[in-house]
């Protein structure tokens, strides 16, 4: 009992301290590892395995809209950074670079990519040529280098896995067509199998891409009430193409810049999950992204007939689609409730002998603790039952906290009380002028968010000057 109760004190109530709260999470459902070096992490198996269905998740709706993968490579030369004056400028701070190979000193310097846009510029610049060639519909699978001088598990790294889409248009309206399109791809894997709801929009022009003409975001609201960006998406207009001399000959043998689009998702979407779903015993996981979505527990395993009984259940799981695993080892079942409960397994299956007796097993679930007990024949669908119920539970307990912790705010005095208190996304009027905006995170401590898509529609007045003004706004804390 002792080894149980160390294993739920090492998580620290996230009411006393969230920030350590999540950090005990990552470590101690043992999904991230630290290394030597500062902001480079190890995703644990467990860990590598969210990522892995989130990507399979997101890959399958890329190949579905027409997208093809490819490789390209981690060095960018500075020269061909530099083509894009206001794309390097928004990266110079986070650019990692190597000088030196093997003994020799290098010519020029590379920048090991912080994002690729310039690459996929460059070589289309060479394989563009004719209106038939397009559109350009390509993603990248990889990790990139941003050196952060404050880093967090998943939420900041120097380097992390992500997928970078990247694609060329010949018209400015099919471009700005595929940029809404992925975002809504985004904002379906997001709420669907990760169960967290996004508020829609467009970042301000302060906000937005480095080199972007407009960006498209997915604003998540945290267990905390802070904000996370979690998926954007850009449209580039022909910036870029002119940057690096991309043409192309249209119906006409007219010769013309193709208009460009860039989107991306990354591994900080596991830190969402975390502060989205997870309680004080630790993670919680949508069933739809569970590595493990039922364990099978047998209770009293050394009595005969219970690891053959649980074995079977755990069969039967397997084939009915439900991603199961027993847990046979030696701890206490007590220990592995504990160890299960915190690595956010969503449903125990628990087996013993009177079970047997009854024809029937325990089944606990994750998100509420609620246990029932289901005829063994039974079993499958009780199981799928339970999933999608958690799953949609989930999904709508992270609703209510972003509709009930979203208020409307008229002044920054206002918008400062609410961000330090309770917290939450802060909505309101907004005259589109920068020093407005630059006037709320000095006086309130909040940035902008985004613009939603849903607009009310009402007339107001910014909280800043007062001006009359219809343009919603969303401010908050974020991480």
């Amino acid at each position: 009992m002792a080894k149980e109760q160390r294993q739920v004190d090492a998580i620290t109530d996230m009411e006393r301290d969230f920030a350590q709260w999540y950090t005990d999470v990552c470590t101690k459902a043992e999904l991230i590892g630290y290394t030597s070096v500062k902001g480079m992490y190890i995703l644990r198996p467990y860990g590598y395995a969210i990522w892995e269905n989130i990507q399979r998740a997101l890959d399958d709706r890329f190949k579905e809209t027409g997208h093809c993968n490819v490789s390209m490579p981690m060095l960018i030369p500075e020269s061909l950074l530099q083509r894009e004056k206001d794309h390097i400028e928004g990266f110079a701070p986070e650019c990692a670079w190597v000088t030196v190979g093997g003994s020799e000193k290098l010519e020029e310097r590379l920048c090991v990519r912080p994002t690729s846009e310039t690459l996929f510029c460059e070589h289309w610049s060479k394989v563009v040529h004719s209106w038939r060639d397009l559109p350009m519909l390509y993603n990248q699978w990889c990790s990139v280098m941003r050196w952060e001088k404050t880093t967090r598990p998943f939420l900041r790294h120097r380097e992390f896995l992500w997928q970078e889409g990247h694609t060329l248009h010949a018209t400015a309206e099919e471009a700005i067509e595929e940029t809404e399109r992925m975002l809504e791809v985004y904002a379906d894997v997001l709420e669907n199998l990760l169960a967290m709801p996004v508020v829609r929009g467009v970042k301000t022009d302060k906000e937005k891409f480095a080199g972007a003409e407009r960006t498209y975001t997915l604003e998540c609201m945290m267990h905390d009430r802070k904000a996370l960006q979690n998926g954007t998406s850009h449209y580039f207009g022909d910036g870029f193409a002119k940057a690096f001399d991309i043409s192309f000959s249209d119906k006409d043998n007219q010769r013309r810049a193709p208009f460009e689009t860039s989107w991306g998702i990354t591994t900080r979407t596991i830190g969402g999950l975390i502060m989205t779903h997870g309680d004080n015993r630790g993670l919680v996981l949508p069933p739809r992204v569970a590595p493990v979505q039922a364990v099978i527990i047998p209770v009293a395993q050394h009595k005969p007939g219970v690891l053959d009984a649980a074995s079977a259940l755990r069969d039967r799981l397997q084939a009915a689609g439900i991603r199961a695993k027993l847990d046979d080892s030696d701890n206490s079942p007590g220990w592995k409730f504990a160890e299960h409960e915190m690595k956010g397994v969503p449903l125990r299956v628990e087996i013993g002998p009177k079970d047997i007796e009854k024809a029937q097993c325990g089944l606990a679930r994750r998100d509420t603790g609620e246990k029932t007990f289901a005829p063994l024949s039974e079993l499958e669908q009780a199981a799928q039952n339970l999933l999608e119920e958690i799953q949609s539970n989930l999904f709508a307990q992270a609703k209510k906290n972003l509709e009930e912790h979203t208020f409307d705010i008229t002044t920054p005095e206002e918008a400062k009380a609410i961000a330090e208190g309770e917290g939450g996304f802060l909505r309101s009027k907004w005259c589109g002028s920068r020093e407005c905006e630059e006037a709320m995170k000095e006086r309130a401590g909040v940035s902008s968010r985004c613009i939603p898509f849903q607009q009310r529609g009402t007339e107001g007045t910014c909280p800043v000057c007062g001006k009359k003004c219809e343009t919603d706004i969303y401010w908050g804390i974020a991480y």
